[in-house]
């Protein structure tokens, strides 16, 4: 025996599931046209588990299940993944589908000169279905993370997504990303109603404001609302302007072990809570809906405040916007605890900039 005590259940039990498809990204080695950049480095890409590295980083047990090719760009994907502290055990191999790729611009996804070329057609993680994951490695977390992007791989992803998000006793608590991303449908006329439902089944849900309108052509955090009355969070990101939290009492958004009761609206009024953002030096304006998810939800399984929930997916969300790509270590807990601390008036004249998040350097105030 080796008298090490042997770890409990609370101790090695999964905090967050994501599920969803990685690729290996290629980024520029400079700023340019895709036919103008002369070579690209290698990097991992994915909206579900960028979240999952993020919350490994700060902290908790997090686990991303997904399908990726019996080749070596799915052996980098498992392998980068994992050594952020992500559990890959249920990440399936396909003998017979590649692992997807993408190659993208430097320039921000929300200019018209951003460009992404997309390998992912026919990937293993499209074959994803109800027949084919491990429903008892996504269904033993505190929380289920997932997104529109998902949806918009198959058909039978979306079937997949359908069933996670169907109401039923004990199911974990569902956190759902909109992540509308129109050129990935093949009916782009469908994905505004199919995000929608998605949505209304989920327990918290991300949405932008300016994909909320292209999708739904709802304009402004109240009308989104509106349009998705059930979840007990909604955290409408507004941009360089903040966030906006509509929450409701009754636990729903609390991630419990089970036992709520999902698709119903929540009783109670809600409460409102406006977050506004943090001054940052943007390196690379991408990833930082990934990395804000993952505050809100680490701040979420914390039990704090909405109002540093919000906080910390904005100081999240800031140590992505410093880097060049889409994952970079986190500030240290202690002390994104005492930047989220600040009252009003220091919060709002915070700078962040390149280097930030290093445990010796001072944050800029103006």
């Amino acid at each position: 025996m080796s008298g090490t005590p042997a770890r409990t259940d609370a101790e090695t039990a999964i905090d967050v599931v994501c599920l969803g498809e990685s690729m290996v990204t290629f980024l520029p080695s400079r700023p340019g046209r895709l036919a103008d950049v002369p070579s690209f480095g290698r990097g991992i890409g994915g909206a579900e588990s960028n979240v999952a590295c993020a919350l490994a980083a700060a902290g908790h047990r997090a686990a991303w299940v997904s399908r990726v090719g019996a080749d070596g760009f799915g052996d980098h994907l498992v392998e980068a993944i994992a050594a952020y502290g992500v559990d890959t055990s249920a990440v399936r191999r396909d003998p017979a589908r590649p692992t997807g790729i993408y190659f993208r611009t430097a320039t921000d996804r929300g200019t018209d000169v951003h460009e992404v070329a997309y390998y992912r057609a026919g990937s293993a993680a499209s074959a994803m279905s109800p027949a084919n994951v491990p429903y008892e490695a996504l269904l033993t977390g505190r929380v289920l993370h997932l997104s529109g992007i998902t949806a918009a791989l198959s058909a039978d992803c979306l079937a997949l997504l359908r069933e996670l998000t169907a109401p039923r006793p004990g199911r974990p608590l569902v956190s759902f990303d909109v992540n509308h991303r129109p050129g990935l449908w093949r009916d782009a006329d469908a994905s505004p109603g199919v995000l929608l439902d998605l949505a209304r089944r989920a327990d918290l849900v991300f949405v932008g404001e300016d994909e909320a309108e292209e999708a739904w052509g709802v304009k402004g955090a109240a009308a989104i609302r509106e349009a998705l009355p059930e979840p007990a969070v909604l955290v409408v990101k507004r941009g360089a302007e903040g966030a906006t939290v509509f929450s409701r009492p009754a636990g729903r958004g609390e991630a419990p072990r089970g036992g709520h009761r999902p698709g119903a609206v929540t009783a109670g009024p809600d409460t409102v809570t406006d977050v506004p953002a943090l001054r940052v030096d943007v390196v690379a304006p991408v990833g930082a809906g990934d990395a804000f998810a993952a505050g809100f939800l680490s701040a979420t399984l914390r039990g704090l405040p909405v109002r540093d929930r919000a906080r910390h997916g904005h100081l999240m969300a800031a140590a992505v916007l410093t880097v060049p790509g889409d994952l970079t270590d986190p500030p240290a807990r202690d002390r994104a605890d005492r930047l989220v601390a600040l009252d009003d008036t220091d919060w709002g004249r915070l700078r962040l900039g390149p280097g930030w998040t290093g445990d010796d350097t001072e944050v800029r105030t103006t």
